[in-house]
């Protein structure tokens, strides 16, 4: 049983900065591509940023320079390093991850999610 846990969202004022992490357990053989989607009051679940396991990275338009894309593969771990946010990052975010739990086989996961509300 693989499972991803997010953590690091809250409440920000305009301009501020939040962390987001994304812990994978369970049977894992390795992680191939891991991103963040995120998904506001009314709208359809939108991609914010990914990261291959080579750590190449492709951001959203409304996001680059802004944001940025880590993660720790010893640790089994996805970072979003959220700066300068503004009233319309607000959303839930959801970590996404394609992993090979065992020999032959990857599969698609994805985290509870964790709301970021930026107030103005």
């Amino acid at each position: 049983q693989v499972q991803l846990v997010e953590s690091g969202g809250g409440l920000v004022q305009a301009g501020g900065s939040l962390r987001l992490s994304c812990a994978a357990s369970g049977s894992i053989v390795s992680i191939n591509s891991m991103g963040w989607y995120r998904q506001a009051p009314g709208k359809q679940r939108e991609l914010v940023a990914v990261i291959n396991n080579g750590g190449s990275t492709n951001y959203a338009d409304s996001v680059k320079g802004r944001f940025t894309i880590s993660r720790d593969n010893a640790k089994n771990t996805l970072y979003l390093q959220m700066n300068s946010l503004k009233p319309a990052d607000t959303a839930v975010y959801f970590c996404n991850a394609h992993i090979i739990p065992k020999a032959g086989i990857t599969l698609d996961y994805w985290g509870q999610g964790t709301q970021v509300t930026v107030s103005s």
